[in-house]
């Protein structure tokens, strides 16, 4: 390892996890004082800090069994090309984040190729929801798990799964959250103190970060779009979606008979987030950003049928849904295959908007869930210190700046 620099390798193939993994890089260098070269896959946030994806991200962040299947040749040479470059640049340590059925191959190949080479996950694997027998095999090809979700270190253990930190999340501490957290507060209280509500009612839809969601869900949310805007004429619909998507997203709303904003990009999404009263969105990382932004909101989902028939059965969770998970309690609806029907998403959206109640229950459980994963310092923080004891251990030598 250089005096002057830190090589690491990282592989994120998902939008939430390339957002991960640059708040992680940007402590480390924080932490350690110096410089990092990245080398690897990843998306827009890591590019920012001087990252030279090997290739587009997007291509390794697939939903359902279905549409690894179609993808799966080319998925078998990225893994294989991947693995060698990582092996050829010898980093300091190889971190992977999200995608498991993408970035853990890719650690097996790198720790029997290069086995000196430390190998830290990021985000550990949903095994508290299928497939717990994970948890132990990963010990072949993972030293240090990073978790996000407070439950999953004492998971990770029972199951006799890696070394397991939980480090917390970075939307916890993320400027944009705290500023629509600031808005809604004092949305509230005016509205408490008897302000008179200026803005019409205003539903955000997010039908997904990938290609496949976005094909599922839209004509779905397009025929509960339609319900509500006879029963609520005057409500508002923002759709905020990322830079490659938008021509297809554009595509499915061009002949909405509704008026759909559509708007792209992080900032414009965390402004939409201000505005909004409830959210139709699809399953994801979205959720917990809805939840912690105190939006109401209805979840939806749409297995492929590969999924439906070999996944969906071996699912040992009662929910998909994050808030719940974390909370505890079934407070957010999920629809999901059969069950995705445009009238009781309908339905459910007028609901949170109209039932003063089923709202407030949904904002209650929230605040629970935004206590129960609280750090004492920002994750990011943890997580590098984290990884800098790891390194310490296997490399012999890194010190912190303080």
């Amino acid at each position: 390892m250089s005096d002057f620099s830190l090589k690491i390798a990282v592989v994120a193939g998902e939008e939430s996890g390339d957002f991960l993994g640059a708040d992680l890089i940007s402590c480390l260098s924080e932490q350690t004082g110096r410089n990092i070269r990245l080398i690897g896959v990843g998306g827009r946030h890591l590019k920012t800090l001087g990252l030279k994806s090997l290739f587009d991200s997007h291509d390794i962040a697939l939903i359902g069994l279905g549409a690894v299947l179609k993808k799966l040749p080319s998925l078998l040479l990225r893994i294989r090309n991947l693995s060698k470059f990582i092996v050829q640049e010898q980093p300091d340590c190889l971190i992977i984040i999200d995608s498991p059925d993408f970035t853990h191959r890719v650690a097996k190949k790198v720790r029997i190729l290069a086995p000196s080479i430390p190998i830290i996950k990021y985000v550990a694997p949903t095994v508290w929801v299928w497939r717990p027998e994970r948890a132990k095999a990963m010990c072949e090809f993972v030293d240090h798990v990073l978790a996000v979700f407070p439950f999953e270190e004492k998971i990770m253990k029972d199951l006799g799964g890696p070394a397991t930190t939980y480090v917390g999340h970075r939307l916890l501490t993320y400027p944009p959250l705290l500023t629509v957290q600031s808005e809604k507060k004092r949305q509230s209280e005016k509205k408490h103190l008897g302000g008179k509500q200026a803005l019409l009612p205003t539903l955000v839809i997010l039908p997904g970060s990938r290609n496949s969601e976005i094909r599922s869900l839209m004509p779905i949310f397009r025929e509960t779009v339609e319900i509500l805007a006879k029963r609520m004429p005057h409500l508002c619909i923002i759709l905020p979606t990322l830079p490659h998507l938008v021509n297809e997203v554009r595509n499915f709303v061009q002949d909405w008979k509704s008026n759909v904003e559509i708007v792209v990009g992080e900032a414009e999404k965390w402004r939409a987030f201000s505005q909004a009263d409830v959210a139709l969105a699809a399953l994801g990382t979205v959720s917990l950003e809805l939840a912690l932004a105190k939006i109401p909101m209805v979840l939806c989902y749409k297995l492929d049928v590969f999924s439906k028939l070999f996944i969906f059965p071996k699912i040992m969770l009662w929910t998909a849904a994050l808030p719940n998970i974390i909370s505890d309690k079934p407070i957010v609806p999920e629809y999901f295959n059969e069950f995705l029907r445009p009238d009781m998403l309908a339905r459910q959206i007028e609901q949170l908007l109209q039932n003063p109640l089923l709202r407030q229950a949904q904002l209650n459980a929230f605040e629970m869930v935004e206590q129960k994963m609280k750090t004492e310092i920002p994750s990011g923080i943890i997580a590098a210190q984290t990884v800098i004891t790891l390194l310490k251990e296997k490399l012999g030598h890194l010190k912190l700046c303080r």
